[in-house]
């Protein structure tokens, strides 16, 4: 039986040769948190990288500006999958091959995501994965169907493979505690976050290092999970808030009981305070935090509380 995302991943992690890139240490940001109680809070949703997760960049990406990291992560995939057998041969080092086709598909698939206007199509990495594999397959490559699956568990475990030696993730500061708390208050908790479908796996992994906690369904409620990889759109479109909206509707829940977490403004925590949302930003780690102090002291659309520890959610909900 094919492994689970979760159950390769754990493989993975115990493989000693295979080396990984650490996310960033946590850097204190210059800020007076305002963590006075909101009343009337039912539920909250976070976003995830830069708040729940540290990562490199501050931010999950595609196409990071340094080449030489791309090079390091396109070759480490191809050693890994065995990919450059079926590779066509040409000048030039096989990453290079692969990183022009990976970066030309990125580009077709911006331009052929289906999106209302306004909002920003978000590209799918198992699906581009799955299209340059599909190339090497037309070549004769095969790949151990009984351990990885069909063609599309296949593609996001190499997508998930990919990210994790492009990019390095990890917990944020008591990230594990805050969620764990909410959960234990009984109020409904969800994302809302640009993602891909590995996220959820990144996520259990990195909150389950220090902390013990229950699986992934028992701390965050499904239909409340809002990411940018199952909606086809990412921040800051307004159909990815609306959805969320949408989800919380469907528990009964006005967009003003519940509470958003994100690092980033104003193209996050604006849009959600436009939508509605009771809005919190975490401005907790100077790498990650995007927002000017300038413009959040004139902004009608200011976050309704700013955190500089995650913990002090408790401090909001007490009321």
């Amino acid at each position: 039986m094919p492994k689970t995302l979760m159950e390769y991943a754990e493989w993975l992690a115990h493989r000693d040769e295979l080396i990984w890139p650490t996310a960033p240490p946590s850097v204190p940001c210059k800020a007076i948190p305002s963590i006075k109680p909101l009343p009337g809070i039912k539920a909250v949703t976070w976003n995830v990288y830069g708040t729940l997760l540290r990562i490199t960049d501050g931010d999950l990406l595609l196409l990071p500006a340094q080449q030489m990291r791309m090079q390091v992560a396109l070759e480490k995939t191809i050693q890994e999958f065995n990919m450059w057998q079926c590779m066509t041969r040409k000048s030039g080092a096989p990453w290079e091959h692969l990183f022009t086709q990976y970066k030309d598909l990125v580009a077709e698939i911006q331009l052929t995501v289906p999106a209302k206007k306004g909002d920003v199509g978000q590209v799918s990495s198992t699906k581009l994965w799955r299209k340059l594999i599909s190339r090497l397959e037309q070549k004769a490559y095969v790949y151990d169907v009984d351990f990885y699956g069909d063609p599309e568990e296949y593609a996001e475990k190499v997508a998930f493979f990919f990210h994790s030696c492009l990019q390095g993730v990890a917990e944020m500061d008591h990230a594990a505690t805050a969620v764990k708390a909410v959960a234990e208050a009984g109020l409904i908790q969800g994302l809302l976050a640009d993602a891909q479908s590995f996220t959820r796996t990144q996520l259990l992994r990195a909150l389950r290092v220090a902390t013990k906690l229950p699986p992934f369904g028992r701390l965050f409620v499904a239909g409340c999970v809002v990411l940018s990889c199952d909606i086809g759109v990412k921040k800051p479109s307004r159909t990815l808030f609306a959805a969320a909206a949408e989800a919380f509707a469907q528990h009964g829940l006005e967009p003003s009981e519940v509470l958003y977490v994100s690092n980033r403004w104003p193209e996050d925590l604006m849009v959600a305070k436009q939508t509605g949302f009771r809005t919190a930003l975490f401005a907790g780690d100077k790498n990650s935090v995007q927002a000017s102090a300038e413009e959040l002291l004139i902004s009608e659309l200011r976050p309704d509380r700013l955190l500089t520890e995650l913990t002090q959610i408790r401090n909001l909900l007490q009321a």
